[in-house]
């Protein structure tokens, strides 16, 4: 089996990213290769060969309140949302790409969920872009055990990153 690579395409709309972390798109894109890996190793349903590509858009309250509203139907902000692009039968050819998905990551709610949890913002986005890339490699939280079966997945990934889990009491 190959190795699956994640090709991760940063785009900081909110520029206060840059003001909060030293060098956020290196930091997410190896977090994001990172998951996408291990996601790979515990049987997600990925491509076995080729890269995916991933989006990742980096973005404030507003912005991701907007998206919330209209494909979640929910009218506030949310911390993170992702659009898997996955569908059941791919097929990969030659050095095409395999596209994974977007993830989008709000500012302001990160932060304020990681001053909640006495978290660094760094440890709290290590986990939220763990939890985006899930969704996009096929893992879902929609009942008990699928809950348990991605936190579980999360907490192994962001324990090998040296932090600690998130869903610790």
């Amino acid at each position: 089996m190959a190795e699956r690579v994640a090709e991760v395409n940063v785009v900081i709309e909110e520029k206060g990213w840059l003001k909060e972390l030293a060098s956020p798109e290196d930091f997410a894109t190896a977090v994001i290769r990172t998951a996408w890996q291990e996601a790979a190793k515990n049987g997600a349903k990925i491509p076995d060969e080729g890269y995916a590509e991933i989006g990742l858009f980096l973005v404030n309250d507003a912005e991701i309140k907007e998206l919330n509203r209209e494909y979640r139907k929910i009218d506030k902000p949310t911390n993170v949302l992702s659009f898997p692009a996955m569908e059941d039968d791919i097929l990969i050819v030659g050095d095409m790409p395999f596209l994974a998905g977007d993830i989008i990551v709000a500012l302001e709610t990160t932060r304020k969920e990681a001053e909640e949890n006495r978290q660094s913002l760094a440890d709290h986005f290590a986990h939220l872009l763990v939890h985006g890339c899930l969704h996009l490699a096929g893992y879902d939280h929609e009942d008990d055990d699928e809950a348990e079966i991605m936190e579980s997945l999360e907490t192994q990934i962001l324990a090998g990153m040296g932090i600690k889990n998130p869903y610790a009491e």
